[in-house]
């Protein structure tokens, strides 16, 4: 496993609340509807819930939920290529010019020398239809980022 990703383990999360779905049912509920068969892992701990699964050429898309309060966070990202030692500027370029035009809400980063796909917002307001749409659009892009990424 990458330096970047937590320990996972095949374990269910419980929701907190029986009347309406929670974060977590409805994270769970994405996924697993676009995962590869077998590949949606999930972990628990005091930083909260990270899923990881599957998704086209896209062999890691993670999921971070920080809590299950107002001020927690929900991050989507996705490794989409190394950082090249030559070139740079151009792919700097082309990545400046896909966030205005290609990533709607999400957008391409750098994380330890890894271009990445990534999107983040806090709770507060977070809808059914904002976590499906959040996921869905990191895993495509993670998958057809091959494409996207030729300078």
């Amino acid at each position: 496993m990458t330096a970047y990703a937590a320990s996972l383990d095949a374990t269910t999360a419980t929701p907190e609340d029986d009347e309406s779905p929670s974060y977590v049912e409805m994270i769970e509920t994405v996924i697993s509807s676009l995962e590869q068969e077998g590949t949606a892992m999930v972990g628990h701990g005091q930083e909260g819930y990270l899923w990881k699964f599957g998704y086209g050429s896209a062999d890691e898309v993670f999921v971070q939920l920080t809590g299950l309060t107002d001020d927690d966070t929900l991050t989507v990202w996705s490794v989409v290529g190394d950082l090249p030692q030559a070139g740079a500027g151009d792919l700097a370029l082309k990545l400046m010019q896909l966030n205005w035009t290609t990533t709607l809400e999400g957008r391409f980063a750098l994380l330890n020398d890894k271009i990445v796909v990534v999107t983040s917002r806090t709770l507060a307001g977070l809808s059914a239809g904002e976590i499906s749409r959040s996921i869905t659009i990191v895993a495509t892009l993670a998958d057809d980022s091959d494409s996207l990424l030729k300078v």
